[in-house]
């Protein structure tokens, strides 16, 4: 695996301030080339796709904290993503309206589907499969977000790219501490092996049009 970060739930507004010297590997391959070059050609759509990854992102933390109101700890950790997710949106559409570029569809890739597709219907193992796959899908959009900060060529873009990359990090800490916090690490690290071995599978394939999780 090749993406590692200490899990940490810290945010400046959030209440709960966690830290922990676990690290954990998230990622079982690194991007690959094709998709860097590929992404780097169709800037515009990889942009337009962005904005609306950071609205879905926003969704599915609301969404969780409908599903489980009484979990506390939760509904602090993801009103801060909410709310941060919700201001990427914002900032992405920004960009978009300084380039010219009208909001509009893009058809998905299956990324996301095949792996909420894994996610156990029946609780508790749904909570636990929800959290981490959202944790891996911060995790990847983290490390491509650092590929696009490094190789965008537009160099406000970059460094855009770049200003977002600590957030996507906390990201998926927040959320695998989650899960750590109500399954253990054991049981948290077998499944996460399983899930990120489907998230690279997943990605072997590639979509052939330009996203962020093509």
């Amino acid at each position: 695996m090749c993406s590692t970060t200490p899990p940490v739930l810290s945010s400046p507004s959030s209440a709960a301030v966690i830290e922990t010297p676990v690290r954990i590997k998230f990622l079982v391959q690194p991007t690959r080339p094709e998709w860097v070059e590929q992404a780097i050609a169709h800037l515009d759509t990889i942009l337009l796709d962005h904005s609306h990854c950071e609205r879905k992102a926003a969704s599915v933390a609301i969404n969780l904290m409908f599903r489980y109101p009484s979990h506390k700890r939760l509904v602090d950790a993801l009103t801060d993503i909410a709310q941060e997710e919700l201001d990427h949106f914002r900032q992405v559409n920004q960009q978009l309206e300084r380039r010219h570029i009208s909001l509009a569809p893009l058809s998905a890739p299956p990324y996301a589907s095949r792996l909420n597709a894994a996610v156990c219907p029946q609780e508790p193992q749904r909570f636990l499969d929800t959290l981490l796959v959202c944790a891996l899908i911060e995790a990847r959009s983290h490390e491509r977000l650092q590929l696009l900060a490094q190789h965008c060529p537009d160099r406000e873009l970059a460094e855009f790219f770049a200003s977002l990359v600590t957030s996507e990090a906390r990201h998926y800490g927040t959320y695998w501490y989650l899960a750590y916090e109500s399954f253990g690490q054991e049981v948290v690290a077998e499944r996460l092996q399983q899930l990120a071995a489907l998230e690279s599978e997943i990605l072997s394939t590639p979509y052939p049009l330009p996203r962020i999780h093509s």
